[in-house]
């Protein structure tokens, strides 16, 4: 399977805007998994609602989160917002407009000034044991982050698996990094013709353990594996949907 094709099915099939494909998987399933590795309360069933009808169809004892909700339904429009920007180079202001697309309308998030929605932080957070970058460090470490990523001619799987682990040591939002940096790696694996993927839910575990191993340890070995089996698994599902296309 060639990662062109896959980057043409999701092109096309956005804009026609029909069910059972390649691109309905994909948004059902990215949206899915990468918010319930941060906690969210939506469902596989209820992600397929949101997305197929706007509601959600849920048990009568079960509360709905509204902020998983929402960011369920950005999720939907940030995937959109990646495909139609795939031709462009990745910059500060896609990046930026990847978080505002994410939090817009999360209200509590949103309606605080300080969290800085499409902006960069302003208040200090932190990951478990790892450091990140504080606020007034962020501008300068996002830049030295996207020229040396620049200075890479022909990027790997590997290259860009590093910028998500360098990405994540800086944080530079107030929430919502492993989300955009999961969604950063499926568009520069478009962006550079190589087979995209996301992490599966079911792989958190791994993910977050290749993560803190690579960072602290300088071990890449645990999270590439983890990426390239998530790359195999999205590999085919698109060799499913896509078998028949010439």
């Amino acid at each position: 399977m060639e990662a062109k094709k896959i980057k043409k099915a999701l092109i096309e099939q956005r804009k026609i805007n029909l069910s059972g494909n390649l691109y309905h998987k994909t948004q059902l399933e990215f949206a899915y998994n990468s918010n319930h590795i941060e906690g969210s309360t939506i469902t596989p069933d209820e992600t397929a609602s949101i997305y197929d009808t706007g509601t959600i169809l849920t048990n009568e004892d079960k509360v709905i989160v509204l902020k998983d909700a929402t960011e369920t339904s950005n999720h939907f429009t940030l995937f959109k917002y990646m495909l139609d920007t795939i031709e462009d180079k990745l910059s500060e202001e896609i990046i930026k407009k990847f978080h505002f697309i994410l939090k817009d309308g999360t209200l509590i998030e949103s309606e605080k000034e300080w969290f800085n929605v499409g902006e960069y932080k302003q208040k200090n957070n932190f990951v478990g044991s790892i450091t990140i970058s504080l606020p007034k460090d962020v501008p300068n470490d996002m830049k030295n982050l996207l020229e040396w990523y620049d200075s890479i001619s022909k990027k790997t799987i590997e290259d860009i698996i590093e910028f998500h682990v360098r990405f994540e040591h800086i944080h530079p939002f107030q929430d919502g990094n492993g989300r955009i940096g999961r969604m950063i790696m499926f568009r520069e694996c478009l962006y550079n013709d190589i087979i995209p993927f996301y992490i599966e839910d079911r792989n958190k575990d791994f993910y977050i353990r290749g993560i803190k191993e690579y960072q602290n340890n300088n071990k890449r070995g645990y999270l590439i594996d983890t990426c390239l089996n998530s790359q195999d698994n999205y590999e085919k599902i698109a060799e499913y949907f896509l078998e028949d296309d010439k």
